[in-house]
């Protein structure tokens, strides 16, 4: 059956419980690594603190995108993973900031982070079940624009409890402090609320009774378990293309989310960790990583109309030279105020990097197992994070001496080589009229 185009507001709808899920992002990358830090984490065991991220993505997604893919209920097909994935996401999110110990904080990452991936990856497939190729980079691109709103609110939520709602820390307390823990409650509130929103607001297109005949097949894990190793062993040319992009650009931003709060705090606002001046520091880098964000969702407005001019692999490539070029600039501010500046061409390059991938995939992508490729293509963004992760703390260890701008400065380096790789992919997948 032939998809119609669908309106501004539709597609609206159908992408804003992805602002919901960045809430959960957000929150985390913004202050994981200071919560590791005040419950007495040192430098080089952070990557590895991080480990849950990559690992349930990669055990998660493609699970959940295949098995979506076999699903109809009375909600369709991928609501209802949206809607049980916000549930668990949102108690993970009330509990994280009353951790007491890293082994606690480290054990709710591994169910935030496999919650928030039960709800994030079919997103990128319901962008395919909705609308028509044609219309494939604007629902990326709200997508994106989603994801900017919620990460700019959810970044700067703790600066703002502190210095517009009056939200007191008591620095003799220790801990974590309250403008974070309000943070995160609020945030499991709009998470939840958001995604309810998608849930409740789109009509899916029902299958045709072949399609459905199909879905009722197997739903057994063995069946699943055999269609994602065939899809890692089938995957199409382009795609494998667009995946070695992902493999450099996504390490970036994990170095920069790693260290880029903490690397503020120490070398901009020459912080001791867990002193006042500390928490001042990570909450200015809060306020800036929300301006990256506030670029992302105002340019995303922009990207659709960019990739019709440029193609998408001459966009993204541009896009992602902008955000290497932030990221290595982090370290020679002059003052924090320039941090600004740097993050606008971070900002930039997270609305790309949201957006012009999955649109140069998608055409390439059989309609029956969208979930699926998609879930096996985030391996391409949890391999180097684990990776980084089980490698990282040697290097910070070892060769970096702790030095946390270091490691944010070789992130940029990552994301320069992967927007030299974007011209790899076949310009041929620059096939859609917006």
């Amino acid at each position: 059956m032939e998809k119609r185009n669908l309106n501004f507001w539709e597609i609206w709808n159908m992408s804003f419980g992805f602002m919901g899920i960045q809430f959960g992002w957000g929150l985390q990358m913004a202050n994981m690594s200071p919560i590791y830090e005040y419950l007495g984490a040192q430098p080089e065991q952070i990557p590895m603190l991080w480990l849950a991220a990559p690992l349930t993505g990669l055990v998660v997604q493609p699970i959940i995108g295949a098995w979506s893919d076999k699903t109809w209920t009375k909600l369709g097909r991928r609501k209802p993973f949206f809607l049980v994935g916000a549930i668990l996401s949102s108690v993970a999110l009330v509990f994280m900031p009353n951790s007491t110990a890293l082994w606690m904080a480290a054990g709710l990452l591994w169910i935030l982070d496999a919650s928030i991936n039960v709800s994030m990856e079919p997103f990128r497939a319901f962008v395919v079940d909705m609308l028509p190729e044609k219309q494939h980079s604007k629902g990326f691109a709200m997508q994106s624009f989603m994801i900017g709103v919620g990460a700019v609110v959810a970044s700067a939520l703790p600066w703002l409890l502190g210095n517009v709602f009056g939200v007191v820390n008591d620095p003799q307390a220790g801990g974590i402090p309250a403008t974070v823990k309000w943070s995160f409650y609020l945030g499991a509130v709009a998470f939840l609320g958001a995604v309810l929103w998608t849930v409740f607001k789109t009509k899916p297109h029902p299958p045709t009774e072949k399609e459905l005949a199909k879905m009722q097949e197997s739903q057994g894990v063995a069946e699943v378990a055999k269609e994602v190793w065939h899809g890692i062993t089938h995957m199409p040319a382009v795609m494998k293309r667009v995946a070695l992009v992902q493999f450099f650009t996504w390490p970036g931003l994990f170095l920069m989310w790693f260290y880029y709060s903490s690397a503020v705090a120490v070398d901009v606002f020459e912080a001791a960790p867990a002193s006042p001046e500390y928490t001042k520091g990570v909450e200015f880098a809060g306020l800036t990583l929300a301006f990256y964000n506030l670029i992302t969702f105002l340019f995303a407005l922009a990207l659709p109309k960019m990739a019709s001019s440029l193609g998408k692999r001459m966009t993204h490539a541009v896009c992602l030279l902008m955000g290497a070029a932030g990221l290595m600039s982090v370290s020679v501010v002059p003052s924090a105020s320039w941090l600004f500046v740097s993050m606008t061409g971070v900002g930039v390059a997270w609305a790309s990097i949201l957006s012009m991938p999955y649109a140069m995939l998608a055409p390439s992508l059989p309609p029956a197992k969208v979930g699926l490729f998609m879930g096996i293509f985030n391996f391409f963004i949890v391999l180097p994070e684990i990776i980084a992760s089980l490698g990282f703390g040697w290097l910070m260890e070892h060769v970096l001496d702790g030095d946390r701008m270091a490691a944010v400065m070789i992130g940029g380096g990552l994301m320069a080589l992967a927007a030299v790789l974007s011209f790899r992919v076949p310009s041929s997948v620059d096939v859609e009229k917006l």
